[in-house]
């Protein structure tokens, strides 16, 4: 029980972060659109000081992200009621939050120069996918606990979750701090606020990075020193074969990390950048990317993949002999 709840407070540990700064940030900008309107109308948004993104958001497109989101979003959530895979209840929550982002980019569509909505906008769109990462996390742990294969991890799988999430919260918090400062009406005060925030997501992109080859050298040793672990599976079909949830995994992985790669390379250039004030780039390197790190868990859905996933959970502070192998876990 004690250890259920502790997965249960890691996977809502990002998502909730993302939720209560957000909330902060709303209410700080209440105050941030005192400004006088600009007495001329620009013909180009790109020549308007006062607006944020340098561009009119397109509804079509947020419409058509927003339904996307909530499409998968909806499908995932009833999978885990029926099927189970509490681990990706992190994602889950990401999903919702992030859909609320593409959401506000209605309001900047009618009022593009107002600095409140771009707030709530920012915070929700760009720390959302934190949550995304935090199930990622908690994925490999599950199967590494599965295959009873912990000893291929450079890090336990009951400390891994622990270890990434950790960092996660760490980034995401740093994330937050330099983007409130960002959008300060002191110049000198919002350039810090750009520095720290591209700090947050350069360290961000490195602890994923690590993960990431974390995963591989896990699946890779499993292959060339344990075949039999890694053909255990090899009579099942295709959506109850391990090794299929493990291709999602990285696949999902590398669209976050383009996501990461896009970010950190947008703000190097400055928030007034060509990437930042660009919207093809938004949607082709950002959203995209990320739609399909979470939309790929729809057709293989953790929880009907491995059956019994969450009761893995148990085995958080089990010694490593009392972890099932795959055979116990089916059964």
């Amino acid at each position: 029980m004690i250890s259920r709840r502790s997965g249960t407070l890691q996977a809502l540990a990002s998502p909730l972060a993302c939720a209560a700064l957000t909330l902060l940030a709303l209410a700080s900008s209440a105050q941030a659109d005192d400004r006088t309107p600009p007495p001329w109308e620009f013909t180009d948004p790109k020549d308007d000081p006062f607006n944020p993104l340098r561009y009119i958001a397109n509804n079509t497109l947020s419409a058509i992200a927003i339904s996307l989101v909530l499409a998968v979003a909806l499908t995932q959530s009833w999978m885990m009621w029926r099927v189970g895979g509490r681990c990706m209840l992190a994602m889950l929550i990401g999903e919702f939050t992030w859909a609320v982002g593409f959401g506000t980019r209605f309001g900047l569509h009618t009022q593009p120069d107002s600095q409140g909505i771009y707030i709530a906008y920012y915070l929700f769109i760009v720390l959302s996918p934190c949550a995304f990462i935090a199930s990622e996390y908690m994925l490999l742990g599950r199967l590494a606990r599965y295959l009873k294969s912990h000893e291929h991890l450079l890090i336990p799988p009951q400390r891994i979750t622990v270890v990434f999430v950790a960092s996660d919260v760490t980034t995401f918090l740093v994330q937050a701090a330099g983007a409130l400062l960002a959008i300060s009406k002191n110049l000198k005060l919002a350039k810090t606020g750009e520095h720290i925030f591209l700090a947050g997501l350069a360290l961000q992109l490195a602890s994923f990075a690590v993960f990431v080859l974390l995963a591989l050298r896990f699946l890779y040793r499993i292959r060339t020193i344990d075949p039999q672990v890694w053909t255990v599976d090899a009579a099942q079909p295709w959506h109850r074969d391990w090794r299929t949830l493990a291709l999602v995994l990285i696949v999902s992985s590398i669209g976050i990390l383009i996501r990461c790669i896009y970010r950190v390379t947008e703000l190097s250039q400055g928030f007034r950048g060509h990437l930042a004030t660009t919207e093809a780039f938004f949607y082709a390197l950002d959203s995209l990317p990320l739609f399909v790190a979470v939309a790929v868990y729809t057709p293989f859905w953790p929880g009907r993949m491995i059956p019994g996933i969450d009761r893995l959970a148990q085995t958080d502070r089990a010694p490593s002999g009392d972890e099932r192998s795959s055979a116990e876990v089916k059964a």
